[in-house]
């Protein structure tokens, strides 16, 4: 990879970004198509966040992804956002133009590419239980509203969060149906329920718990961990051992920074190629 005067700047805000995968999939792609581009991690503490995004028009850079815990936070530094952004009030990539700072959402979309080509299920009439509220949450279940999924249950440990997105959902989304869910109502929903999504960032760390009781699961269920490192967090463990259907977030994050290279530079992403970097750099931190 060159690195001169015209090289162009793309990278990752977050704190702490130190598990990112991002960087390895991203250059892998610029130096396969012959790009003078660079992607590289910034890790920004909340109280100069502000200061970076605002920096990124003058340090001539083109783009960044937002990852935790600023997906929320960040849009309102933004000149604008995408339609997509505003319904999800959350953004995970920017783009820098005629220095403007524009805010796009490719989660929603990357989950669902993820979800058909990484588990051959179409979500149309599936009823889903999501567990967290937060910005990940957001992404994915308006884009699963907006796919004709059955039924939405949120659950969040902040009750209010998890019902001002069911709100939000039915109020935007027609023929939507979601609810916010309380501790008590889990075991109900999950034992009818076709697919359970955990976007929180419980399973992280190697002695999180599983962010619900295992009991709950059952074998007909497609059980997706967003998380993506490591790439069996307990829940999926749990889930495995008794023969559920299981994934993990590598492909999300696969689609939605391949939707981030063609915001940045026009091309169309090579996948495939993506793919193998993610998978060599994941070994390379687990070992």
């Amino acid at each position: 990879m060159r690195i001169n005067g015209e090289t162009k700047i793309v990278g990752l805000i977050g704190y702490p970004i130190g598990h990112t995968l991002s960087p390895a999939m991203h250059n892998r792609a610029f130096e396969y198509l012959d790009l003078n581009y660079i992607y590289l991690p910034f890790p920004v503490e909340e109280n100069n966040l502000k200061g970076a995004l605002k920096a990124l028009p003058a340090l001539g850079i083109v783009g960044v992804n937002v990852t935790l815990p600023y997906k929320e936070k960040v849009r309102e530094y933004l000149d604008e956002v995408t339609e997509e952004a505003e319904l999800t009030r959350a953004v995970n990539t920017i783009l820098v133009r005629d220095n403007r700072l524009i805010g796009y959402n490719t989660d929603g979309e990357g989950f669902i590419t993820s979800l058909k080509k990484g588990a051959g299920v179409d979500p149309k009439g599936k009823k889903v239980v999501i567990i967290g509220a937060g910005g990940a949450g957001r992404a994915v279940s308006i884009q699963l509203a907006k796919e004709g999924v059955k039924g939405i249950d949120l659950f969040d440990i902040i009750f209010d969060k998890a019902q001002d997105l069911a709100s939000h959902i039915e109020k935007n989304i027609p023929e939507a149906k979601a609810t916010a869910l309380k501790e008590e109502g889990l075991e109900k929903e999950i034992k009818e329920a076709d697919i359970l999504i955990n976007a929180t960032p419980v399973g992280i760390k190697p002695d999180d718990p599983p962010p619900i009781d295992p009991k709950l699961l059952h074998p007909n269920l497609l059980v997706y961990d967003l998380i993506y490192n490591p790439s069996k967090t307990r829940l999926l463990s749990e889930a495995e051992e008794i023969g559920a259907k299981t994934l993990n977030g590598m492909g999300m994050l696969l689609y939605q920074g391949a939707l981030a290279f063609t915001i940045w530079t026009g091309r169309e992403a090579p996948i495939e190629v993506m793919a193998r970097a993610l998978e060599e750099e994941l070994k390379t931190q687990v070992s």
